[in-house]
This record gives C-alpha cells, sequence and structure tokens, in this order.
C-alpha cells in the first residue's frame, strides 16, 4: 500500500468511526452498578462453588421469555415461539423455557436428544445437512416433532425414511433470504418454492405445511421485514391448495439484544481499516456500541408487516425463534486471578476456550472486580492461563485494584459463549444453576 493509499484507508477509518458511536458511560455504569448491587451473593455462591463457574440464572430466562412473548402476542392474533438452542444449549435452559410455555429449535442430533430428554413436546427440527440417523430420530419422535426441510435432496431422504417406518410428519421448508454467497447454504430460494410444492406433492409421508425463513444479526427488523414482503408476493402467487395448507410460518430468529453489540476498537469498522493500515485499532479505554432496537420495535413493525403481506394470502401460526435475545444476560462467568505479572498485567484461572473464540478482542464486555469493587474501570491487561497470546477476556477492570486472590465477574456471557466452549488445554468451568 503506497502512503497515498495509508492516507485515504486512514481518512475513511476517522469517516468510519463515526458511524459507531462510543458506548454511553450511563449505560455502561447502569451494568456495573446492576451487578455490584448483587456482589455478596455472588460471592458467598463463589463460596461454595470455587471458580472458574458458569453462573446460569433461570429468573432472568423466565423474565426474558415473558417479555418476548408479550409485545409479540399483543402484535399478532396467533403465536408460538421456540427457543434456539444453538445459542445456549444446557439442558436447565431447555428446561426453563419449556416451563414457561417456549418450545425448542434444535439444530442436529445431538440438540434433539437433549430437547426429548429435556421434556420437549413442541420441537422444531432445522438446520442444512441432516444425516438419515438424525432424520430418523425426528421421524420416530413425529409427535414431538415438526421437521424444516432444507433442500429438495432433503425432501426425497425424509419421504423415504418416514415411509419405511410407515410414519407421516409435519415439515416446514426453509427459505434462503439471500441466494449469494454462504447464505445459498441455507433453504431454497424463493423462486423455487413452486417447484418444492410440486416434488412435495409425491411425497405422501411428508406433510409440507409451513414455511420457515432466517436472518442474523438484526439490530432492527428491516431485513425480517424486507423478505416478508418479497415472501408476501410469492405466496400470492402460489396455487390456492398452497396457501389452504399453511398451518405456519417460521420467522426465526437473530433478535439483537436492546443493549446493543458492546465493541472493543478493534471491533469496530475503524479499527479493522487502522489494523488494515498497519496501525493500531483504537484506544484500548475506550468503547463502542452499535444501537439495537427495542423488542417492541420489533413487535410492532414485523406485526404490521405480516398483516399486510402475508395475511392477505394466508391465515397461519406465525413463529419465532429467539435465542442471543433470551439467553444473553442469563448467563455469566467467574473467574479468579492467579498471577500478577505487572501493575498492569494479571493472569486468571480460565482461558478464553470456557468462550470458544478470541472474543474479547473485539467485543468489550466489562470485568468486574468483585473482591475489591469500585465503578471506575482501570487499565489492565486481564488474560487467561491458556498457552496462546489470544487468551483474552479485557483491556481494563472495574475496581481500586487488582491482586491476586480477586474474584472476577465477566456478565452476561450467555449466548454463543457457552455453545462454543472448546476442549483446548484446560478444564471448562462447570455451571452452576440458580
Amino acid at each position: 500500500m503506497s502512503g497515498k493509499d495509508t492516507t485515504e484507508a486512514v481518512a475513511r477509518a476517522a469517516a468510519a468511526l463515526e458511524a459507531i458511536p462510543e458506548l454511553p458511560a450511563e449505560e455502561l455504569l447502569a451494568l456495573v452498578r446492576r451487578c455490584l448491587d448483587r456482589r455478596d451473593e455472588y460471592l458467598r455462591l463463589l463460596g461454595a462453588h470455587p471458580s472458574p463457574i458458569y453462573l446460569l440464572e433461570t429468573s432472568v430466562l423466565r423474565q426474558k421469555a415473558g417479555r418476548f412473548r408479550q409485545v409479540f402476542q399483543q402484535a399478532l392474533p396467533e403465536v408460538s415461539f421456540y427457543f434456539a438452542v444453538k445459542s445456549n444449549p444446557h439442558p436447565d435452559v431447555a428446561r426453563t423455557l419449556l416451563e414457561t410455555g417456549f418450545g425448542l429449535d434444535v439444530s442436529s442430533g445431538l440438540e434433539l436428544e437433549m430437547a426429548l430428554d429435556a421434556g420437549g413436546r413442541d420441537i422444531v427440527f432445522s438446520g442444512p445437512g441432516k444425516t438419515d440417523e438424525e432424520l430418523l430420530l425426528a421421524v420416530g419422535q413425529a409427535d414431538r416433532v415438526a421437521i424444516l426441510m432444507d433442500s429438495f435432496s432433503e425432501l426425497q431422504r425424509l419421504e423415504r425414511v418416514a415411509a419405511s417406518q410407515n410414519r407421516t410428519v409435519r415439515a416446514g421448508v426453509r427459505l434462503t433470504t439471500d441466494p449469494r454467497g454462504f447464505w445459498r447454504k441455507f433453504g431454497i430460494p424463493l423462486t423455487d418454492l413452486p417447484a418444492f410444492f410440486e416434488a412435495a406433492q409425491d411425497a405422501p409421508h411428508v406433510r409440507l405445511e409451513g414455511l420457515q425463513f432466517h436472518t442474523s444479526w438484526n439490530m432492527d427488523p428491516s431485513a425480517q421485514t424486507a423478505f416478508i414482503q418479497a415472501l408476501g408476493q410469492t405466496l400470492a402467487r402460489m396455487p390456492a391448495a398452497f396457501r389452504e395448507a399453511i398451518g405456519f410460518i417460521d420467522i426465526g430468529g437473530g433478535y439483537w439484544p436492546e443493549e446493543g453489540e458492546w465493541l472493543q476498537a478493534a471491533g469496530t469498522p475503524a479499527g479493522r481499516l487502522r489494523e488494515a493500515a498497519g496501525l493500531p485499532p483504537g484506544p484500548m479505554d475506550k468503547h463502542y456500541r452499535n444501537p439495537a432496537a427495542p423488542i417492541q420495535t420489533f413487535a410492532d413493525q414485523i406485526g404490521a408487516a405480516v398483516k399486510a403481506h402475508l395475511f392477505p394470502s394466508v391465515s397461519c401460526r406465525i413463529c419465532f425463534e429467539p435465542g442471543r435475545w433470551i439467553v444473553t444476560e442469563a448467563m455469566h462467568l467467574f473467574i479468579q486471578v492467579l498471577d500478577k505479572k505487572a501493575p498492569d498485567l494479571v493472569v486468571t484461572d480460565a482461558g478464553t476456550n470456557a468462550l470458544g473464540w478470541e472474543r474479547f478482542e473485539t467485543d468489550y464486555i466489562p470485568i468486574l472486580n468483585l473482591t475489591r469493587p469500585a465503578l471506575t474501570e482501570k487499565s489492565c491487561l486481564v488474560l487467561g492461563a491458556l498457552c496462546t497470546p489470544h487468551d483474552v477476556w479485557g483491556y481494563g477492570c472495574f475496581g481500586q485494584g487488582i491482586e491476586p486472590g480477586d474474584i472476577l465477574m465477566v456478565p452476561n456471557v450467555g449466548a454463543y459463549s457457552y455453545s462454543l466452549r472448546q476442549h483446548f488445554i484446560k478444564p471448562l468451568p462447570d455451571v452452576v444453576t440458580i
């Protein structure tokens, strides 16, 4: 890269920085205060369950599930809710949400087995690349499982497996929301829906009665409402027999929690551009927030789009598959400082294999010192004990100081952390459920 190109890249980085504002201090401190208000409770728990541990709070799951259900029940006449197990597959999460009336959305035979063992009676089985063994398991539980097919060939294999068991299965078909790039992996294009309906007529053991689509990382409902409009146009052209057979349309998940996406400088577009130009990504003591819409906004806009674009053609139940929105705030990690190698560098007793990836090089979650609490964040490299330099918990810690033996809290890591954990070098923390 020439000097001129570097200068232009830096200029683009500076412009990009304005697109993601800094995290408001009052929002950050609100989270810190909520956690520190329960400091004594957490420390008592750590006395009985030494670190490192995951803490799962079922009361948070119930509160979030209730709120999600409330706003969408107000927006639409007939709705169902399925927790996306891939976001956190711990059985206590599934059992708690089943008690609230949620069903379960699973994406593998492994998850399906857990859902069945947890007592799930209303399960949707989605995801690409289902094996014949997984389909056989689902067919054997046809009274409890609806299968969301991902392709024409999966329709053929499901018919073969169901016929071999002399069972008829409830099924839907996934529609890809972007027939380009990696998203081509999921479902069939909208333009193939008429042909899929015709193919399903030759599969007497598969009762096609639903549609599903999913858009990810929804900071607002615009991607979902745009696809609902496109789906409505397709449904209006489908045969009446197809439209009458549709009993559900599943809008999937991807709802981002209302606090938005909290980022380190390296996680922002500007930070990535600076790194590409060979520069530091930005100050480690600044944090950024990509804002997200309230769940009420999702419910209002999705409900309006469904009524405007889908209900003129079909009369059916609308399903939702929240994961991240439900479980993020329900699980925390507690770790302990093992070694202080410098005034601004400590090593803890757990590695980021407990999260499954180098998350906090880009994402930001405050690290709280429960032993020496304070509402001010001091610069400090908080690192794990793995034999890799990418084992980073954070670049600062809320506390009066930090010393060996201190208990640290990493809050709100319930989604795509426990589910991505990996056996690498160090043992994984136990789960304590309250």
